[in-house]
This record gives C-alpha cells, sequence and structure tokens, in this order.
C-alpha cells in the first residue's frame, strides 16, 4: 500500500517551513490515495518541550492535514534496540573535542561536505565509561536520485560519511537508526521532507540495506526561507502557526500563502484538499 508520513520533533511550534513540508508530505500520499502516518520523534528527550506534540496535533487539524495512523517513537525503544543487534558496532568513547582534534591531525585525509569520524576507536578496548555505538559503515558508495529535483546523489561512506552514531552515550538512539526501522516497520513507501535532510539519505539507503528493509522513494523538498533568504528555523524566530492563528488569519490564508511562496498560482483562499490537484500538476518538483 502506498504510505506516507509526517514526522514532526516536539521540540517548538511549527513555523510555517514545517508545515509548508507536512502539507507537502500530505498531498503526495492523498493524491496517490494512500495511508498517511503521524510521526512524533521524541526520542531526544533534553530537547523535548512540553506540550509540543498536542500543539503540533492542534496546527495540522487547523490546517485540514489529517493522517490515518499516529505513532511515537519514544514507544518504540525496544525496535530500536532489536536492530542495533543485528548490525556490526563497536563502542565509542571519544569526546566532541578529540573527535575534532582527530579530524584536523588526519590532514590530507579525504573528507566530504561535513566532519568525517576518523574512527579512532574502532580497534580500541572499551573503558567502560558511558559510550555511544558506531556502525561500521560498508566500504562502498551509495547514489540516491530524488524525486523532488531529479538530481543524484553519490556518497562513498567510508570517506564522506564515516562510522556514524546509531546510539548516543546516555542512550538515545540516534535519528538515522529510528528513522529507518520505523520508516521499514511502517510499510512507508515515500518519504517527502525538506531538502536538509538529503545528505543523510545516503547513509539511511545503506542502513535499509544492512538490515534488510525495502527501500523507499525520497523526495527532498527546497526549504522555506525569510526575506534575507535565510533558512526558517525555529531557533531563530521564525512565526509559529498557532501565532498564525490567533491572529485571526483563516487555515485556507496560511494554505494559500505556503502555496504560493512554492511559485503555485492559487486563489487566496484554499483548502488543503483543493491544493491536490494542483500538487498533481505543479508539484513533486515539476
Amino acid at each position: 500500500m502506498f504510505t506516507g508520513r509526517t514526522a514532526p520533533s516536539p521540540t517548538g511550534p511549527m513555523h510555517p517551513g514545517n508545515a509548508r513540508t507536512a502539507l507537502l508530505a500530505w498531498l503526495h500520499t492523498r493524491l496517490h490515495c494512500g495511508r498517511h502516518l503521524l510521526r512524533i520523534e521524541d526520542l531526544d528527550t533534553g530537547r523535548i518541550r512540553p506540550g509540543m506534540s498536542d500543539l503540533i496535533r492542534t496546527d495540522l487539524t487547523w490546517l485540514g492535514l489529517d493522517w490515518d495512523a499516529e505513532y511515537s517513537q519514544s514507544e518504540r525503544l525496544d525496535h530500536y534496540a532489536a536492530a542495533l543487534a543485528r548490525l556490526r558496532t563497536y563502542p565509542c568513547t571519544c569526546t566532541r573535542r578529540e573527535i575534532q582534534e582527530a579530524i584536523q591531525a588526519s590532514a590530507g585525509a579525504p573528507h566530504g561536505s561535513e566532519p568525517v569520524y576518523p574512527g579512532t576507536c574502532r580497534h580500541r578496548t572499551s573503558t567502560g565509561s558511558p559510550a555511544a555505538r558506531r556502525w561500521v559503515v560498508p566500504d562502498t558508495t551509495i547514489c540516491l536520485s530524488d524525486g523532488w529535483s531529479g538530481e543524484t546523489l553519490c556518497q562513498h561512506l567510508p570517506t564522506e560519511v564515516g562510522d556514524f552514531a546509531l546510539q548516543r552515550g546516555d542512550g538515545v538512539y540516534a535519528y538515522h537508526l529510528a528513522a529507518v526501522v520505523d520508516d521499514a516497520e511502517m510499510g512507508v513507501t515515500d518519504i517527502v521532507r525538506g531538502a536538509d535532510l538529503l545528505s543523510s539519505a545516503p547513509r539511511q539507503i545503506a542502513l535499509q540495506g544492512a538490515l534488510g528493509y525495502r527501500l523507499p522513494r525520497y523526495f527532498h523538498t527546497p526549504l522555506m526561507t525569510d526575506f534575507g533568504g535565510v533558512r526558517l528555523a525555529k531557533r531563530s524566530g521564525a512565526p509559529s502557526i498557532q501565532a498564525l492563528r490567533d491572529s485571526g488569519l483563516s487555515p485556507k490564508r496560511v494554505l494559500s500563502d505556503l502555496a504560493r511562496s512554492l511559485g503555485w498560482n492559487v486563489p487566496q483562499e484554499v483548502s488543503a484538499a483543493e491544493l491536490i490537484p494542483v500538487y498533481r500538476e505543479v508539484g513533486s518538483g515539476k
């Protein structure tokens, strides 16, 4: 069955950039008459804010974005533990400072667009200190053809990604592991999410292959920016959907503004359902 999902983190109020990605994910699913899931990604308890999960549900409902089933990652820890046990990992007690120093010491080593963990702890004996669990990435190049832009991204895992953490030293499971397990076990076929997560797709595809999961299709949508071209973010004070609602704006006006920000020619007020045929014509990166 065609299945999509919206997967917010309850770390703060939903802003228009979050809402636009949620809208596109919903439109993609409903266009294909599929099953749409709401997954609350609440693993990082240190960043979760009380009441935000309920506020996200309120915002989505106000915008007319419904869902057919709901999950919370905090209730699925045993699933991540089982997947982690199936992978070749090792304990890592390196601090961020130690990792940075090791990266700087390996001058001349190939690196990608992000700092690459140099494998310092791969052959160490565990000291008994709280340790993260890093995955021994396969020596392979993973390529992804993005369904939105049509562009292809390739990464050589050892030199452009490195052995990445699947569980932090405090026991919190990493986003990459949890998202891969959830998408597979929930039958997600199409993943519509922001372009900021494009670079994480090859490592997730590698995890899917190692765990024997079916590969979903990926669609990475453009990020919403402010007038200065800066990406909207909760921490930078982007207006919240709650604030827009409290100001008296109608959900149809907000949806119209979100659609117009993509360059879509729509009325000043439009419902989510009315945007489905628009998405058919101009969505998915067309």
